[in-house]
């Protein structure tokens, strides 16, 4: 039987992690999350596509791509979470569970960050708990999937 496949999709400068503001997201890279992700979907009974863009349209794109094969979707939309309705559309759209991570706590930030338009058709949001945020949504997405029966 072939693993559940979930997206996991990441957003503008996180390919910068571990050079980026490693006072607040620390000093693990991209490749890092990438293989966290890895060893616990590898854990859970799921399979992963790990992505990471600067660009909205892409991301957008991967999002719809998702519809008919992925079974749900973690994002760490980033900069997109606070600015992008076409994102948060194109999630809505998919119909699929949804997993919202930023590694840094964006309630404790920038007054213009605490506004997320990927909460709004987000399942859930983890976030302020680091890189492991991406192992809990991956945690909780298989505990999604398995009360759906996708599992």
């Amino acid at each position: 039987m072939t693993p559940p496949l979930i997206a996991v999709l990441n957003g503008p400068n996180l390919n910068m992690l571990g050079t980026r503001q490693p006072e607040l997201y620390g000093a693990a890279t991209l490749d890092d999350v990438e293989a966290l992700c890895a060893e616990a979907a590898e854990a859970l009974g799921l399979a992963i596509d790990f992505r990471q863009t600067n660009g909205e349209g892409e991301l957008v794109t991967w999002i719809q791509e998702c519809r008919g094969r992925a079974a749900g979707i973690v994002i760490n939309p980033a900069a997109y979470s606070h600015t992008s309705i076409a994102v948060m559309d194109a999630l809505k759209a998919v119909d699929l569970p949804v997993v919202e991570v930023h590694i840094s706590n964006i309630h404790r930030r920038e007054e213009f960050r605490h506004l997320s338009y990927v909460s709004k058709v987000a399942t859930g949001v983890i976030a302020g708990l680091g890189i492991q945020g991406y192992a809990l949504a991956l945690r909780a997405m298989a505990e999604l999937l398995a009360q759906e029966g996708n599992t």
